[in-house]
């Protein structure tokens, strides 16, 4: 900034700013103006996408939750009601006949026994094949674990149907037709390549550091991934079993080809609600409902879990 003097009365010099002084203080100005305005426009812009991504959040919810609220209003429906053209969203009068003739009906409470198994069975045969295997992929990091867990999730896109009737009479030749421990080998053809391919991701948010210090202070290989290793990862142990309960809970396919009557799961017998006038809606929308209670009982219970799964690559170190 360049300065002037100029006489003061009593004859001394006194500094005077110049004409340049006051355009660079006048540019100074401006540009603080500037920089408010462009701060207030990137809040509105931010305002503006967030309210976007609330109205599209929103928009999901009501598309994916409304066929759930449709068929648990179905369930308290009349048996005219279920069947009425056009078709109403809201019961014109609430009843509890349906729940009680679908609990009430022979072999309901054998099926929620066999899917219970079922789901647990193959839940833990998943994890207990899926985290050796992706611990092993994720460490060693060898050219056939690549190959491994690529064809893992290739086996994936296989359809069911494809091996659905080998598989059922290779468990008819061992004896195990018609009984949840063959069920449950089936559904674990499902569930463990994607189990293998979740549990591969969490472990490689595990810094190698953790297992270092383990193994420093004495533990082994199979000691730090039990002491050190699994409770890091027990978040995402949390969301590979849900995966994995639920791919058993809500097959059909194989439960139909390889039970009959002793080993029947629920969805099965769902399927088979049918009258001498088609098909009894109101009690497969009551049991439906009721079959859809654990699920969500367990995803309330596992909920911190499955954040803590899901943020765990974030935390990378």
């Amino acid at each position: 900034m360049r300065v002037a003097e100029r006489t003061k009365p009593d004859g001394g010099k006194a500094p005077t700013v110049t004409a340049r002084s006051s355009v660079s203080t006048a540019t100074h100005v401006a540009l603080r103006r500037r920089r408010g305005v462009n701060r207030e426009g990137l809040e509105a812009g931010r305002r503006s996408t967030r309210t976007i991504l609330w109205i599209l959040l929103a928009a999901a919810m009501v598309l994916y939750g409304f066929p759930f609220l449709y068929l648990l209003f179905t369930s308290f429906k009349t048996p005219i009601d279920t069947i009425a053209v056009p078709p109403t969203i809201l019961p014109k009068e609430w009843t509890l006949e349906n729940y009680a003739n679908a609990l009430g009906r022979s072999g309901v409470l054998a099926s929620f026994i066999n899917s219970i198994q079922t789901a647990i069975i193959s839940t833990l045969l998943s994890l207990v094949l899926a985290v050796p295997a992706a611990y092993g992929i994720t460490r060693y990091k060898t050219p056939s674990g690549r190959v491994f867990i690529m064809a893992a999730l290739v086996t994936r896109m296989v359809p069911p149907v494809a091996i659905g009737i080998p598989l059922a009479s290779m468990m008819a030749s061992a004896g195990l037709a018609d009984t949840p421990i063959a069920l449950s080998i089936a559904h674990t053809t499902i569930s463990l390549p994607l189990s293998i391919w979740l549990m591969s991701s969490f472990f490689e948010a595990v810094p190698r550091d953790l297992e270092e210090a383990a193994t420093v202070d004495g533990c082994s290989r199979l000691g730090a991934l039990w002491r050190v290793v699994i409770p890091v990862v027990s978040g995402g142990i949390a969301v590979t079993a849900i995966f994995a309960f639920l791919a058993s809970w809500n097959e059909f396919l194989f439960a139909l080809l390889m039970t009959a009557i002793r080993s029947q799961t629920t969805p099965v017998v769902i399927a088979n609600f049918q009258t001498q006038f088609g098909l009894d809606w109101g009690s497969m929308t009551a049991l439906a409902a009721v079959y859809s209670i654990p699920v969500i009982l367990l995803t309330l219970l596992l909920q911190r879990k499955i954040v803590a799964g899901m943020t765990l690559g974030a935390v990378k170190g």
